[in-house]
């Protein structure tokens, strides 16, 4: 896998975040974020919006791996299920198109810290 036109470039915020693309192609991408003192929450784990980001980013990049890579696509719903905290070191997010349809797609995400779940998400994208 490997990226044309905005896939497996970051955004502004991507950056911000400190997101790493990893791959990206046919339907499926990998993002990674290291954790940094930035994206703790009051308990000093990673905030669950950054989590969620990481996410909706590395989805993003799988649906716009079709299509020439070409952002033709917007999360529509997405939902998530926190399964563990995170403190320190890198987490990865694969997501992946379950469906990929005229006028909507489905993903779905796993996001892992080494062998552990640490998130679990499936989304709504709208085309454009």
């Amino acid at each position: 896998m490997n990226g044309a036109g905005e896939v497996g470039r970051s955004s502004a915020f991507g950056r911000l975040l400190g997101l790493r693309i990893v791959s990206c192609g046919d339907g499926e991408a990998v993002v990674l974020m290291a954790m940094h003192d930035g994206l703790r929450n009051l308990h000093g784990k990673l905030h669950g919006g950054a989590l969620f980001s990481l996410i909706d980013t590395a989805m993003g990049q799988a649906s716009h791996s079709f299509d020439d890579g070409a952002p033709g696509t917007v999360t529509l719903e997405s939902k998530i299920n926190y399964i563990r905290s995170v403190s320190e070191g890198e987490i990865r997010c694969r997501a992946w198109v379950v469906h990929n349809g005229r006028r909507t797609q489905v993903l779905e995400a796993e996001v892992l810290q080494g062998d552990k779940l640490v998130a679990k998400a499936q989304a709504t994208f709208a085309r454009l």
